[in-house]
């Protein structure tokens, strides 16, 4: 199955201002059915920011930016957290871990939210596939916390691990995605900047780089055995922001690698490149110019907002916000600092992930599970990495295999001939477009069918797809449907009006007339030539 047609579950939390408590928001952006778009108001309790601080004190770098303000702390005992003391692991760091997971779970997917879930992993379960769910995490003092320890209960893994949920975070506050390479190797831009301490020395800097290279070398080859992806690493020591910009303009780098020290600022924080700096607003200039994929970043608090002196974090601050805001793809920028043996082994599992053509929110969470095999689940290595994905990314990296796909939910075969249907234009009936084999995907990527440039046009905006449907009615005509897939919807002239179908499946019938996107579209009619 493409990784295209994995199920997706959007949920956004946001604050109430108006509200005299800290009360939120959560509700469904994005869903595999209809009736899951739902909405939930909660209070935040006392006894998650409890166990926040307790975590800050016992995980935290000294020089971590300041904590959210939430409220304020009370001391409560694990006998006091209902449902989370049973099957707690031996060790103080791990209790303290599964509560907080546990206890952030249930926060977020309770009531009608919570429903959404069960019946979106449902749709998954049945389509086979893993279920992609995506946090839009609104209030920059909620973006500091762990939502990748989320876990259902205790003795259950936590969601980030995958490989049935692939976790990660987004923002829809964006601009379009430009059409991200994808192509059949691998071609990465590896940087090194300057250390914590200063600037490195020529001769270590050299080593570490060449360490870096071999690692992610030796991870693309060890992957997909028989069809590892090629690989090429460029290596750029402690450039100049000016150097970067040219490689990215000439190399054509799927991938963007940064290992330094960084600083958080207000337009997407500094990177500490030799005796340069290169600004995270800059920096996500060159990279979308330059159809970067994915970026990586093994940086003190990439995924971090910054705080104004008094503690007040600012919203879309943090570097992986600003790339994603800017129109990156992806972004995997740590939490905290993270120690050399942790990152490289890190870096080696993504890269054999990502060879095997994983979709990068499986990649990274096939990677966290390394790190817990080998730094234990009570220590925070695992929790570091943070992944943001652009709504309108489907996470593919590297291509598949194979680009031969059906619809979701139909046969490997067809009991009758498919029949022959297309799209016309309704001004200028010279222009058309066939619907071959059963299936035409329409949106802007060069990948889609029917490409279409204009502003409102989803990467993967919608699918026109053919069903069988003689099991069920022997009587019954071709029936072709359209589901969409975007973000602004398409439209249907229905009985002289049009109607709007966002994230829902309709049949079609001949003659329909369909806009993609906006009213402004050109209207196309779709035809069954032989019905």
């Amino acid at each position: 199955m493409s990784q295209t047609e994995i199920p997706e579950l959007c949920v956004a939390i946001a604050p109430l201002r108006m509200s005299p408590e800290e009360y939120f928001a959560a509700w469904v952006l994005k869903a595999p059915y209809p009736g899951g778009y739902v909405h939930h108001d909660r209070s935040w309790p006392r006894e998650l920011t409890t166990l926040w601080h307790q975590w800050l004190d016992m995980f935290t770098t000294g020089g971590m930016p300041m904590p959210p303000r939430i409220l304020t702390p009370t001391i409560i005992h694990s006998s006091e957290l209902k449902g989370v003391g049973e099957n707690q692991p031996s060790s103080q760091s791990g209790r303290l871990m599964q509560q907080l997971g546990i206890y952030l779970y249930r926060w977020l997917f309770t009531s009608t939210v919570e429903n959404s879930l069960s019946h979106s992993q449902g749709i998954a379960s049945g389509q086979r596939t893993p279920l992609r769910i995506r946090l839009d995490i609104r209030d920059p003092d909620l973006i500091a916390l762990p939502w990748e320890i989320m876990q259902t209960e205790a003795g259950k893994p936590p969601l980030s691990l995958g490989p049935q949920i692939l976790l990660s975070r987004t923002t829809s506050d964006v601009e379009h995605l430009s059409i991200p390479r994808c192509e059949p190797y691998l071609k990465i831009l590896l940087v090194l900047g300057r250390n914590h301490l200063g600037i490195s020395a020529p001769l270590n800097l050299s080593q570490e780089a060449s360490l870096l290279a071999q690692t992610m070398e030796k991870g693309f080859q060890s992957g997909s055995s028989g069809n590892s992806v090629p690989c090429q690493v460029d290596v750029l020591l402690q450039p100049t922001a000016e150097i970067i910009k040219s490689h990215l303009e000439k190399g054509g780098y799927t991938l963007f690698f940064y290992g330094g020290h960084g600083l958080p600022g207000s337009d997407g924080g500094m990177l500490l490149l030799g005796k340069t700096t290169l600004s995270g607003m800059d920096l996500a200039q060159m990279l979308t110019q330059s159809r970067v994929t994915l970026a990586v970043f093994n940086s003190c608090w990439g995924a971090q907002p910054v705080r104004t002196p008094d503690g007040i974090a600012i919203s879309r601050g943090s570097l992986a916000e600003v790339l994603i805001h800017h129109g990156v793809p992806a972004v995997l920028a740590m939490r905290d600092a993270i120690a050399d043996p942790e990152a490289l082994t890190f870096i080696q599992s993504l890269a054999q992930s990502l060879a095997e053509r994983m979709p990068i929110d499986l990649a990274v969470a096939m990677a966290r599970q390394q790190l817990l095999a080998l730094y234990r689940f009570n220590q925070p290595a695992w929790t570091l990495p943070v992944l943001y994905l652009h709504p309108e990314f489907n996470g593919e990296l590297v291509q598949s295999l194979t680009r031969t796909e059906l619809p979701l939910n139909t046969s490997s075969w067809f009991r009758n001939p498919i029949p022959s249907a297309r799209l016309q234009s309704v001004e200028n009936h010279q222009q058309n477009w066939a619907v071959r084999s059963g299936l035409m995907k329409v949106g802007r990527g060069e990948e889609n069918d029917l490409a279409l440039t204009e502003q409102w046009i989803s990467q993967k905006h919608a699918e026109i797809f053919y069903r069988d449907c003689s099991d069920t009615s022997p009587s019954s005509l071709p029936t072709f449907f359209l589901r969409d897939f975007s973000r602004y919807g398409t439209l249907i002239l229905i009985e002289g009006s049009w109607q709007k179908i966002h994230h829902q499946e309709i049949p079609l019938t001949s003659g329909m007339q369909i806009k993609f996107g906006s009213s402004y579209s050109p209207a196309l009619e779709f035809k069954i030539d032989d019905p």
